[in-house]
């Protein structure tokens, strides 16, 4: 949170903790990773990808050279502990619990008992720029939603199948769908979600 902070003097950046934790994760998986890319695939312009470099490097999260920026030892660390927490971030299709044409699910470890009727996860959504936000509890091995549905796989047959398919759910996780009408705003909803669960 801290390195998506406005430094004075000078403007408040253009990118945020969840572009971070996006770059960390691209260059865990690509890394080396050059700048152009990571702009591209973060979607942000060239003075905000240099300036989240920079605090990235000040930091001490990754270094750079002629290949691109690479994780540290302790921003491997830190990549390890976001992956124990957050394993999994898949793209899921419309269903009946979706709002939007764009929809990302992020699985939050352990989380269950934080959430109280999911309307804390939806509202950071929102913040984030996306449209909503589906709060999914694992419990008494089914799947629901908090006051809406008991059991998933009875009441949103369709949306169960497509979530018990791409994600590994063990008892007490958590899953929230960001949804959004562009791709970067439902993850960053979906990851702003979780981020209300850690």
């Amino acid at each position: 949170m801290d390195l998506s902070a406005p430094k004075a003097p000078g403007p408040q950046p253009s990118f945020t903790v969840f572009d971070l934790v996006t770059a960390i994760e691209l260059i865990a998986k690509e890394g080396p990773i050059g700048r152009g890319r990571l702009a591209e695939e973060l979607d942000l312009g060239g003075g905000a990808i240099r300036t989240l470099i920079k605090r990235l490097m000040e930091s001490g999260l990754i270094d750079t050279s002629k290949l691109g920026c690479s994780l540290t030892e302790k921003g491997s660390k830190i990549w390890n502990e976001i992956r124990e927490t957050i394993p999994q971030k898949v793209r899921l299709p419309e269903n009946d619990l979706t709002f939007a044409v764009y929809n990302v699910a992020v699985l939050v470890k352990g989380g269950a008992d934080r959430v109280r009727d999911g309307l804390e996860q939806r509202d950071a959504t929102v913040a984030a720029g996306a449209k909503g936000a589906t709060t999914l509890i694992y419990k008494d091995k089914k799947l629901m939603v908090p006051q809406v549905s008991q059991d998933l796989a009875m009441d949103f047959p369709e949306a169960f199948k497509q979530i018990t398919e791409k994600m590994r759910i063990e008892e007490n996780d958590v899953i929230v769908i960001g949804s959004a009408d562009a791709p970067k705003r439902a993850e960053h909803g979906a990851l702003a979600a979780a981020w209300t669960l850690i």
